[in-house]
């Protein structure tokens, strides 16, 4: 009785696994599928030692010269007059890693001579087309 009873337990098992093989793959049929979102384009990583030169066009942004031709635009959360004087320091503090890929790889602040370092906020970091650059008016060009 025993072995029948197996029997039939492994029968019933059998066919509720049948059945939801099946429900899952005409489910999955006929089920719309999944949307692949586009990859966000990410701004190219340059290392701190490629960063060359310096210049902000007011004192929310900053455009910063990398490699023989590359700027990058970076946009402060809060600015800072002090960056249009004509002896403002850019500092960058690097902890870790030297790569900079986002606005928050960038620890910078401003100092005049003799003064004390005014700390800066970076929100957003962009590489600029050459087209950007071009329109660039050449005394704010940081080469």
């Amino acid at each position: 009785m025993k072995s029948n009873l197996r029997g039939a337990a492994r029968a019933l098992l059998a066919g509720a696994l049948a059945s939801a093989i099946t429900l899952t793959s005409v489910g999955s049929a006929s089920a719309e599928p999944a949307k692949i979102k586009a990859p966000t384009p990410r701004t190219p990583c340059f290392f701190l030692s490629q960063w060359q030169g310096w210049k902000a066009p007011n004192d929310h942004t900053l455009y910063l010269a990398v490699n023989v031709h590359d700027v990058y635009e970076v946009d402060l959360a809060s600015g800072s007059s002090r960056l249009q004087e004509p002896d403002a320091r850019l500092i960058n503090r690097a902890f870790g890693s030297s790569d900079v890929c986002t606005a928050l790889d960038l620890q910078l602040s401003v100092a005049d001579l003799g003064g004390f370092p005014e700390p800066l906020f970076p929100a957003h970091l962009s590489k600029l087309t050459p087209e950007q650059v071009a329109a660039i008016p050449k005394k704010y060009r940081p080469y």
